[in-house]
């Protein structure tokens, strides 16, 4: 358990997952959590997708789950429904933290406004470049020298809140989407917790008016380099 300056324990952070896919990062949260290397207790985890891999990480790790994907009659659920559905299981879950790692659903203004914790969300760019879907070719098309992942404030506007935290990679020249896809994950599953670490310690706040404690930390997005 980390401890502040003060030596007591500091309360876990209580956090949900939306998710969409695989549920790799949701995956470096539970070993995190499990391992004690995070002070956090990850409360639910919400599916809109009822194949998504991340749903049997969740039940491995005995974490409750909610999968809002189709409704009775077996149609897609429309996202009208599905943020309906989600809000009530958030209100029940009363987390501090909800973060959308890998989730593939644009929420609504109200939605985000109405939701019972702040949202952060995990990008696969270098924000405020690259938003929407297909960064990592994108910006290989655009000769970027540099490419990465970005933590930000969720708001209405898509990928356009306040940036916290981002890590950063040079781009090979022989490098493909792919590739380039694989080694901005390594990056993302040290990001996370390290975001997420920083909030929990409240170094980081998601009060934007206030949001580095510090003021010998610089502005943000605090940045990590890695070779990934």
């Amino acid at each position: 358990m980390v401890s502040d300056t003060s030596n007591q324990p500091i309360k876990p952070l209580r956090i949900a997952v939306l998710v969409s896919g695989s549920g790799s990062n949701l995956q470096v949260l539970i070993d995190a959590m499990q391992a004690g290397a995070l002070p956090i207790e990850i409360v639910g985890v919400i599916s809109n997708r009822d194949d998504a891999y991340a749903i049997t990480r969740a039940n491995e790790a005995n974490i409750p789950v909610a999968v809002l994907s189709h409704v009775a009659n077996g149609k897609r659920m429309g996202i009208k429904t599905f943020e309906t559905h989600a809000n009530a299981q958030l209100v029940e879950w009363q987390p501090d933290l909800i973060v959308l790692a890998g989730f593939m659903r644009v929420l609504s203004g109200a939605f985000i406004d109405n939701a019972p914790a702040p949202m952060i969300n995990l990008h696969p760019s270098l924000l405020p470049v690259y938003k929407g879907l297909d960064t990592h070719q994108r910006a290989i098309q655009a000769g970027e020298r540099h490419h990465g992942c970005s933590i930000h404030v969720v708001t209405a506007e898509l990928d356009a809140g306040a940036v916290l935290t981002q890590a950063l990679l040079e781009i090979n020249q022989t490098e493909t989407a792919d590739s380039l896809q694989a080694r901005v994950q390594k990056l993302e599953h040290k990001l996370l917790p390290w975001t997420i670490l920083l909030l929990a310690n409240k170094v980081l706040s998601l009060d934007t008016s206030n949001t580095v404690k510090a003021s010998l930390l610089p502005a943000l997005p605090l940045q990590l380099f890695m070779n990934a």
